[in-house]
């Protein structure tokens, strides 16, 4: 398995797992179940590990796909820099949940502030890994793309829009 595999097998794990770990969150802190609370807060640390091996697969992974044909720059650019972002955001995630893990454990007064901070940044977390896996599948499935963002110019005239119109001065002059 090389690094492209690696990277396309684990990227999922980032965006799954978070999820299921806010929902975990979530209904512990309804509930005011600690144990699951707990559970919910590991799953977001194991997330964060497993973030770095998708991250660092994913320049092999640009160097493969720029290869290919019909691979517009732009969209790899646009997944790289959106997950810079993510994987910071995950690690202040990972950091959030080792203190609200020790809050818990430690019965401080303020575990239950910072359960309710880390629920919060792990929605984020999610929304921004759900970005970067929208823009990740992009590169490869063009029936993704959104293609207004693909056919805009410099100065975010539609190019099909400009065709169009020039087609049908073209009619017009026949």
């Amino acid at each position: 398995m090389d690094a492209t595999h690696l990277h396309l097998v684990l990227a999922h794990f980032p965006i799954i797992g978070t999820i299921i770990g806010t929902t975990i969150l979530a209904y512990g802190q309804i509930f005011k179940n600690i144990e699951i609370q707990k559970v919910a807060l590991t799953t977001f640390i194991v997330m964060a590990l497993l973030t770095i091996p998708v991250f660092l697969t994913g320049e092999e992974s640009e160097e493969t796909i720029e290869q290919l044909a019909g691979i517009p720059e732009q969209l790899i650019e646009n997944h790289e820099d959106l997950a810079k972002k993510a994987i910071w955001l995950m690690g202040i995630l990972a950091g959030l949940s080792l203190v609200a893990y020790y809050t818990i454990v430690k019965k401080f007064s303020f575990a239950k502030i910072l359960l309710w901070i880390t629920l919060i940044v792990s929605l984020a977390t999610f929304g921004l890994f759900a970005q970067v896996g929208n823009l990740g599948g992009q590169i490869r499935h063009s029936e993704i793309r959104t293609e207004s963002k693909l056919n805009q110019d410099q100065t975010g005239n539609s190019v099909k829009d400009k065709s169009e119109h020039a087609d049908k001065e073209h009619a017009d002059n026949d």
